[in-house]
C-alpha cells in the first residue's frame, strides 16, 4: 500500500524495451519490482495473519484487519513528507540497502514473534522505513536514463508497483494450497500459508539489497524536490484554491474519491468477505488478486474499448458501472461468481481511474498541475485510510445476520452489508460526478452508446483543449473572412500572438490543393476523392502550421476546419457525416478547436451576396441548405464546443457575440501569462 499512485496509460512495447535495455535502470527496474511484489505479499500475509488470530472471533477478526490497513497507511499520511526530506541527506544506494535489510528483518520476525502487538508494531516500522526508501528510489530513477525516456521509465516503474500485486495474489493462493503439506512436517505454529507469506516476502526485501548492493551508477546527490517533500497540509490547502474555482475539477476529483471508495471496501473487506463464503486463504488470495487483474484491464484495455466517448462522459458512467458490481458483489453468496464480478468491478474501476488522471492532466492548467496532483494524492491517501479502516469496523458493529425467505436461508454477514451500502454510495457519487462534468447535456448517454455501436460516436466528440484554436464555419457568403479577421484584431490587443490561416490554402500545398478543388477547370470530382483531397490538405495543414503554433504558445484562429467538410462532403454530398468526420479526425490526429463559430445564414441570401461563384459555390441552393442543416445539427449536439451566431445581424453585433464568448477562454491565457511574468 505504499506505492505511489499509478500514472495511467502503457508505454509502447518499443519504449518499454528501449528504456529496460539500460543496465542500470534495468537492475533497479528488477529491485523495484520485487520489492513491490514483498510489499503486496506482506498485505496479504498480515491481514489474513490478523484473521487468523482472531481465533474465529468475527467481531474481532474485521477490528484487527481493520488495524492491519490503518497502520500500513498512516505512516504514509503524517511521516511522508518528513522522510522525504530526510532522505535528501543520505547516500541514496547505502540508503536504499539499509532499508531493505530492515525491512528484511522485521518481516521476518512477524510470524516468529506471532501476536498483535507485534504484527502492528512491525508492519508500522516497516511502512516507515519505506517511506525512505521510495524518495530514494524516486530520485534515483532521472540519473539512470536519458529525459527524453524519463516517462518511459515513470510508466514502467508504475508497472512494477502494480503489475506484482496478481502475481503476489497467486504465490498467496498457492501458498495457501500446500499449506497443509507443510504444516505435516513442522509446526502450524509456524508455518501456516501467512507465515510462509511473510517468510517469501522477507527474502525478498533481502534479494532487493543484493541487487541495490551491485547497483553503483546510483548517484549520491540530493533528490530533487517535489511533491513528496511537500506538507499534505498545505498541499490540500493551495490545491483546493485551485480546484474550487472549476466545475469539471470538482466533478472529478469528487468521482475520483468514488472511484477509490469502492475498491477500497472490496480491499478493506476481502478477508473478512471470503470468510463468510466458507472459504480461506487461497480464495482471499485469487478474490485479492481478481480485483488488481480487473483494474490492470481496465487501465490498459479500457481507453482502447471506449475511445470514441468523451472522457468526460466515461469517467462518471465508469465509476456508476463499477458502483454497480459492488452492489452485485454483495448480493452473491458463491464464490466463483464472486471473483468474476470483482474482475469487472476492477476493469470498470480502471477505466475511470485512468480516465480521471488523464483528464487532470488534460484539464489542469500546467502552473496548478503539481499542486492540483499533489491536492488529489493526499486527499486519495487519507480517504483511503479512512475507508480502509472504517468498513470492516462497520462490519463488525453489524455482525452475522440469516434470512428465511419460504424453505430457502440466505445468510448476509456485515462484511457484505458494508459493500452494498458502498455500492449505492459509489453509485451516488458516479451520478453526480457525470450530471457535473458531462458535455453535450441536449444528449443522452444512451444515444452515445448506440452511436459509438455504429462507429459514429468518433465522429462528434473530441478532447477539451486548453490552448485558444478557434474555427469559423459556415455557408457561403456569411461573413467569416470579416469576423475571423476582427477577431485577430481583439486578441493581439489584448497581448496574444494569433496565427490567422484558412483552409484550403492555409500553406503552400494547400493553395495548390485550393486551386485543384474549387476552379470550374477542374471538373466533376468523386465524392469520396474530394473528401480525401480536402482531408489531405487538413493533415497537412494540422501537422506544418496549426500544431506548431499551438505548441509556441499562440492563438490559432481558422476559417474552415473538419466541420466544413462534414457539412459539405458529408451532407451536401450525402455521404455519411460520420465517416467523413473520422477521416478529418484521423488526420488531423484528433486536434478538435477549443471554439467553433458557426455564422448562420440562409443559404440564399449568401449566395446572393456573392459577386462570383467557385465550383462549390455554383452547386444547387438544395446543396447549400443540406450544409447549413448539418452545421446546425453539428452545435445541436456538442453546444460547449460550438457557438451559432446570426449572421442577419450587423457586423458588429456578430463580432459582440463571439468576443463576448472567446474573452471567457482568452482569459485562461491572460493569467497564465501574468503568472509568469511574475
Amino acid at each position: 500500500m505504499s506505492q505511489s499512485l499509478p500514472y495511467p496509460g502503457a508505454p509502447a512495447p518499443s519504449e518499454s524495451r528501449s528504456v529496460l535495455a539500460i543496465p542500470a535502470f534495468r537492475k533497479l527496474w528488477n529491485s523495484m519490482a520485487f520489492s513491490s511484489f514483498g510489499d503486496w505479499l506482506g498485505l496479504l500475509a498480515t491481514t489474513a495473519l490478523a484473521q487468523e488470530l482472531s481465533g474465529g472471533n468475527y467481531t474481532k477478526a474485521n477490528f484487527a484487519i481493520a488495524g492491519v490497513f490503518i497502520v500500513r497507511l498512516l505512516p504514509a499520511v503524517l511521516l511522508g513528507p518528513l522522510a522525504g526530506v530526510i532522505a535528501d541527506r543520505f547516500d541514496r544506494r547505502r540508503l536504499m540497502i539499509v532499508c531493505d535489510i530492515l525491512r528484511f528483518g522485521l518481516y521476518l520476525s512477524i510470524p516468529l514473534v506471532g501476536n498483535y502487538f507485534w504484527l502492528y508494531t512491525a508492519t508500522v516500522l516497516v511502512e516507515s522505513v519505506t517511506l525512505f526508501w521510495s524518495p530514494a528510489k524516486e530520485a534515483s530513477v532521472p540519473n539512470l536514463v536519458p529525459k527524453n525516456k524519463l516517462e518511459s521509465a515513470n510508466q514502467v516503474t508504475l508497472l512494477a508497483s502494480y503489475g506484482t500485486a496478481p502475481l503476489a495474489a497467486l504465490v498467496f493462493s498457492m501458498l495457501a494450497l500446500f499449506a497443509r503439506g507443510v504444516t505435516d512436517l513442522f509446526s502450524t505454529r509456524y508455518a501456516s500459508s501467512a507465515d510462509m507469506a511473510l517468510y517469501i516476502d522477507a527474502l525478498s526485501f533481502l534479494y532487493t539489497a543484493w541487487i541495490v548492493f551491485q547497483l553503483h551508477e546510483i548517484p549520491k546527490g540530493p533528490a530533487t524536490k517535489g511533491t513528496a517533500n511537500e506538507n499534505i497540509g498545505k498541499a490540500l490547502i493551495e490545491g483546493f484554491k485551485f480546484v474550487n474555482d472549476s466545475k469539471v475539477i470538482r466533478g472529478l476529483i469528487f468521482g475520483m474519491l468514488g472511484a477509490f471508495f469502492a475498491a477500497g471496501a472490496v480491499i478493506g473487506l476481502a478477508r473478512t468477505f471470503v470468510g463468510d463464503l466458507k472459504a480461506g486463504d487461497a480464495a482471499y488470495g485469487i478474490l485479492f488478486g481478481s480485483i488488481f487483474t480487473g483494474l490492470a484491464l481496465g487501465i490498459s484495455v479500457g481507453p482502447k474499448i471506449f475511445n470514441q466517448f468523451s472522457r468526460r462522459r466515461l469517467f462518471g458512467a465508469a465509476l456508476t458501472i463499477s458502483s454497480f458490481f459492488l452492489v452485485l458483489l454483495a448480493l452473491v453468496s458463491n464464490l466463483v461468481l464472486a471473483i468474476g464480478i470483482t474482475v469487472f468491478l476492477g476493469a470498470f474501476a480502471g477505466v475511470s481511474w485512468v480516465t480521471g488522471f488523464t483528464m487532470l492532466g488534460l484539464e489542469v492548467e500546467d502552473e496548478v498541475r503539481g499542486r492540483t496532483f499533489a491536492f488529489v494524492q493526499s486527499l486519495i491517501r487519507i480517504s483511503l485510510v479512512l475507508v480502509l479502516a472504517i468498513a470492516p469496523l462497520v462490519a463488525a458493529g453489524i455482525g452475522r445476520h440469516s434470512f428465511k425467505f419460504r424453505d430457502t436461508v440466505f445468510s448476509y454477514n456485515g462484511a457484505a452489508f458494508t459493500m452494498f451500502f458502498a455500492g449505492l454510495i459509489g453509485i451516488s457519487v458516479g451520478v453526480i460526478s457525470y450530471r457535473q462534468m458531462r458535455d453535450r447535456p441536449t444528449v443522452s448517454l444512451w444515444s452515445d452508446v448506440l452511436s459509438a455501436f455504429r462507429g459514429e460516436l468518433g465522429a462528434i466528440t473530441g478532447a477539451h483543449r486548453a490552448e485558444l484554436f478557434i474555427s469559423f464555419e459556415g455557408g457561403e457568403g456569411s461573413g467569416k473572412s470579416t469576423q475571423t479577421e476582427l477577431l485577430k484584431t481583439y486578441l493581439e490587443s489584448i497581448g496574444e500572438t494569433v496565427l490567422l490561416t484558412r483552409e484550403p490554402g492555409g500553406t503552400v500545398l494547400g493553395e495548390k490543393l485550393r486551386e485543384i478543388l474549387l476552379a470550374h477547370e477542374t471538373g466533376s470530382i468523386s465524392p469520396r476523392a474530394e473528401a480525401l483531397l480536402y482531408a489531405a490538405d487538413r493533415a497537412h495543414h494540422v501537422y506544418s502550421l496549426i500544431k506548431p503554433a499551438l505548441e509556441g504558445g499562440s492563438a490559432v484562429i481558422t476559417d474552415r476546419y473538419l466541420d466544413s467538410s462534414i457539412a459539405y462532403q458529408g451532407a451536401g454530398r450525402v455521404l455519411q457525416p460520420a465517416e467523413v468526420a473520422r477521416i478529418s479526425r484521423w488526420a488531423t490526429e484528433t486536434l478538435t478547436p477549443t471554439l467553433t463559430v458557426i455564422l448562420d445564414l440562409p443559404a440564399e441570401i449568401g449566395l446572393a451576396r456573392l459577386d462570383s461563384q467557385d465550383r462549390l459555390e455554383a452547386e444547387p441552393l438544395a446543396f447549400h441548405e443540406r450544409v447549413r442543416q448539418e452545421f446546425l445539427n453539428l452545435a445541436n449536439v456538442d453546444p460547449e464546443r460550438y457557438l451559432v451566431v446570426n449572421a442577419l445581424q450587423t457586423r458588429e453585433q456578430i463580432h459582440a457575440q463571439i468576443v463576448d464568448r472567446v474573452s471567457k477562454l482568452a482569459a485562461l491565457k491572460i493569467n497564465r501569462k501574468q503568472k509568469r511574468s511574475r
